[in-house]
């Protein structure tokens, strides 16, 4: 079997209730390697996942163990495993030898905390980070490792800065506008914000703590969950509670460009291999601004200590080698043929046409008027070998469900409901035809026992230019909704032509405007940029259009940038400019 990836992860997502309507969620991801297995644990999930793999995760339903909380943190300490989640008011820990047990016994209940991370240092001192806000900083403090209770002073560690950190900036140059429903409810959040004078602070949170070569590397999230520019940065220091100073790169995890955008609060880990990842949070915030996804990144240390992600191409499926490789060789098996290409429908509601299945954005969506037995055909125009195919589920107008305030949590005032219906079911039937006369079945999972929203298929480079895919069974009989039917492999045209030059402006000190020629047979550019010609560890990738404003910069940091040209003939490497330093006049 290969061992594909395939960003958002492939993973049942649970159905939140409040706001007068349901959306899926998981968020705030900490990935832990313990006693042989892998756990992912996700913001108001009730459970959590487990995998031998990382690659294939299997769900554990428990409802008893603070289900309704955000940014639950799972770290080893000795033979435990210590559980926390946030809460304004009482804030317990836990702890566990075998989660799949469900035996979690309660250690204590220092003081409310949010977005707590523990970290167990090699001499077995234990220390303990939290902090969600858009005023105060993120703290630390050494707790006793047997009793989880505070055993000094607090201390306050990081805060913002978006004065000279791009990347925390809540308000950045070509922040798209928000449309229809979204917007709204991006309006009354961002009153509220004025209201209490913090809209243009960045919240920074999300605190993870990681040690490499006797370097403490400090992790944290910004600007807020809702934006494209969610990412991580650290800081780093030689003691766990600091003093910490920013990495030169930085963010070390960022998506702002792509399929599916996004890249903060996360979580890193060594897998069983020494192999370096990191899990973070990916974003779709149509139906609420907390509606949102799990993305898993290769990383890793360079040779001069630097914490960086590999995040190009992330929302394509790449192979991942068994055993120990090198994160920057990892790139896409193959390529996007689907893009822009032509479908036919059963039906479509208004403003929801078939185009928006296929234009690399999962913000938008096709959507029919009725669920079962609606169907989307897909053209590709010409006849491909085709190797993978994931499909991208959308939720449009689900309604909230009638139910017990009892089972109800007052979370942010949102009076939230997560539906754990143990017999929810997407169930599809996707055929392929080479001349749109005669079919044959790709994948029946018309009796499918799971409820995937990012479900995938990989077929073995079976030759086809039609996928139809018919929904049999969806959620609350909700319409049929594809925000993606994204078609990899294998086709026919030459690479891209390479891009050889580039014209770049530091529009402000922590913004670059770069422009350049198209590339002929390209579909998109992936623009990789870092502060050194060997350290092009950011990247923006775009679609349609030949350029790209880089607002993620640190305002005192020199840059370079290479614009790698893609299409469906794969990757062209684009030359290595420096990028300039002042700032325009």
């Amino acid at each position: 079997m290969q061992r594909i990836l395939c960003n958002p992860l492939n993973i049942p997502y649970q159905f939140q209730h409040y706001n007068k309507q349901a959306s899926r969620e998981a968020a705030d991801p900490t990935l832990v390697y313990f006693k042989g297995s892998y756990y992912l644990f996700a913001s108001m999930s009730g459970g959590f996942y487990y995998s031998d793999d990382m690659l294939h995760w299997q769900w554990h339903e428990n409802r008893s163990l603070t289900p309704f909380r955000y940014a639950p943190d799972v770290r080893q300490v000795n033979d435990w495993l210590i559980f926390s989640s946030s809460d304004r008011g009482p804030s317990e820990i836990y702890r566990t030898k075998d989660p799949l047990s469900d035996q979690f016994e309660k250690l204590s209940e220092p003081f409310p905390f949010w977005d707590p991370d523990t970290f167990q240092d090699d001499d077995g001192r234990v220390y303990f980070y939290w902090g969600c806000d858009n005023k105060k900083p993120i703290y630390g403090q050494e707790f006793d490792p047997e009793t989880m209770t505070p055993a000094s002073e607090r201390k306050e560690l990081i805060s913002g800065h978006p004065e000279k950190f791009g990347w925390e900036r809540p308000d950045y140059p070509g922040k798209p506008k928000e449309k229809g429903k979204e917007a709204l409810s991006m309006r009354l959040y961002h009153l509220a914000m004025k209201i209490s004078g913090s809209d243009s602070k960045p919240f920074i949170e999300g605190a993870f703590m990681t040690k490499h070569s006797g370097r403490y590397y400090l992790q944290y999230a910004a600007p807020g969950t809702e934006f494209a520019t969610y990412c991580d940065g650290v800081y780093t220091g030689d003691s766990p509670l600091g003093p910490f100073e920013a990495q030169t790169h930085n963010p070390f995890s960022s998506k702002p460009g792509g399929f599916i955008t996004g890249a903060g609060h996360g979580s890193t880990i060594e897998d069983q291999y020494g192999n370096l990842w990191h899990a973070s949070t990916m974003r779709i915030s149509v139906n609420a601004n907390f509606e949102r996804r799990l993305g898993l990144f290769p990383a890793g240390f360079d040779k001069d200590g630097i914490l960086f992600c590999n995040q190009n191409f992330a929302d394509y499926p790449l192979e991942i080698p068994e055993g120990k490789f090198d994160p920057m060789q990892i790139t896409p098996k193959w390529m996007l043929l689907s893009y822009q290409k032509s479908a036919e429908v059963s039906s479509s509601k208004e403003g929801h046409g078939a185009e928006l299945a296929l234009n690399e954005d999962i913000r938008t969506c096709w959507c029919a008027e009725g669920s079962a037995g609606e169907w989307y055909c897909l053209d590709l125009e010409e006849e491909y070998p085709v190797y993978f195919i994931q499909i991208n589920f959308a939720d449009v107008n689900v309604p909230m469900l009638d139910v017990d305030k009892s089972l109800r949590s007052n979370v942010y005032t949102s009076n939230r409901y997560i539906d754990p219906d143990p017999d929810m079911r997407t169930r599809w039937l996707m055929e392929g035809s080479t001349d749109g006369k005669t079919w044959f079945v790709i994948a029946d999972k018309r009796n499918a026992e799971t409820n995937l929203p990012h479900d995938y298929v990989e077929t073995d480079g079976m030759k086809m230019r039609y996928i139809r895919i018919t929904a049999e069974k969806l959620p609350y009989d909700e319409p049929f909704a594809l925000s993606g039917l994204r078609v990899f492999g294998t086709g026919y045209s030459e690479k891209p032509e390479k891009v050889t030059a580039l014209t770049s402006l530091r529009s402000d000190p922590m913004t670059a405007a770069l422009k350049w020629k198209s590339s002929e047979r390209a579909i998109g550019y992936n623009v990789r940029y870092g502060t050194a010609p060997d350290k092009l560890y950011s990247s923006h990738m775009v679609y349609g259009q030949t350029e790209v404003l880089l607002t993620m910069l640190a305002a005192d940091q020199e840059y370079c940038a290479a614009v790698d040209a893609f299409g469906e003939g794969g990757i062209t490497a684009g030359k290595v400019f420096r990028l300039p330093s002042m700032t325009a006049r």
